[in-house]
């Protein structure tokens, strides 16, 4: 009498889990999606704020940064450099 007393009970309780899961899961992955939705958005619009400007300015050249030149490692007095074949 106590298996089929547990039995039920365990049916009983896995088929409300089961009917509350169909209700709450896709509200709570909707939540999810939105949220996600939002992130993307916010990191996309600083890139399609630069991008506005940038078509604003056509047929204009904008620098954001110039590397310095840097000066040859090679003093000029060690020669020039020669290219080689191999002989066979």
């Amino acid at each position: 009498m106590l298996i089929v007393r547990f039995l039920i009970i365990s049916i009983c309780v896995i088929y409300i889990i089961r009917s509350l899961a169909r209700i709450f899961l896709p509200m709570l992955f909707q939540s999810m999606v939105n949220k996600a939705q939002q992130q993307y958005g916010q990191q996309q619009n600083p890139f399609q704020q630069q991008n506005k400007s940038e078509r604003r300015a056509e047929g204009k050249v904008k620098i954001d940064h110039v590397p310095p030149v840097k000066k040859s490692q090679i003093p000029d007095n060690e020669g020039d450099f020669v290219d080689y074949e191999e002989v066979k």
